[in-house]
């Protein structure tokens, strides 16, 4: 086991070693994704946002880590806090709808960007030793664009801050369309979570697959053409 971490590990610093600018590009770009493209659907399909901002309160976190507070009731605070929110202003003073990121999501934006980067620079690296394996590759490559596409669309947006929402936790492809009963929503709720996760276990395996086969050929020469 110790042997498979160390070879994959091998690989994957092989790899992201070899394009280290395309990798940056990549994380900063599926970031950047996973940020604007929710808001960017929502002002589409409902209503432009009216109203972005960061949460004022940042200014007082450098404060409230040096407090005494106990250190469990510091890192809940810190997994539910809101960093910054888009808003549209609807009928009646209500709003239209609310996207809003807080630090977990921001934690998970990061792993699928550093992940689907990963992929990438694997693949890459891949393609440039000449490694071919017939009836092995296909089934590695079918299910990392199926993890990154799914960690790009971003299926489970995290809190709306139930503005617009019948529910905590909602996609939103369930956000667009506005009306949908309670049960519904629960269900959409349901799927992202799990989606989300299923996701990123299988772009995991994939990465740590190639990285594993990468980290077996460092050293030797590539495959002629």
């Amino acid at each position: 086991m110790v042997r498979a971490v160390q070879t994959t590990l091998r690989g994957l610093g092989a790899a992201l070693r070899a394009r280290p600018g395309t990798v940056l590009a990549l994380v900063v770009a599926v970031f950047a994704v996973h940020v604007l493209l929710p808001p960017l659907i929502l002002a589409l399909a409902r209503k432009p946002w009216t109203y972005f901002a960061f949460n004022p309160w940042l200014s007082q976190l450098p404060d409230y880590l040096a407090s005494s507070a106990p250190l469990r009731q510091k890192l809940d605070f810190l997994s539910r806090l809101a960093v910054f929110w888009f808003t549209a202003d609807g009928a009646y003073g209500f709003p239209e709808w609310g996207f809003a990121v807080d630090t977990m999501d921001l934690a998970r934006f990061l792993a699928t960007s550093l992940l689907i980067a990963a992929y990438a620079a694997l693949l890459l690296y891949r393609r440039e030793r000449g490694v071919r394996e017939a009836g092995r590759a296909a089934p590695s490559h079918a299910g990392g664009v199926v993890g990154a596409v799914v960690g790009v669309l971003g299926l489970s947006t995290g809190p709306c801050s139930v503005v617009g929402c019948g529910a905590p936790v909602l996609p939103v492809v369930g956000l667009v369309f506005a009306g949908l009963s309670s049960g519904t929503l629960a269900l959409l709720s349901g799927i992202s979570r799990v989606s989300s996760v299923v996701a990123m276990v299988a772009l995991t395996v994939v990465v740590a697959w190639l990285g594993r086969h990468a980290g077996s050929t460092v050293g030797h020469r590539p495959a002629s053409r």
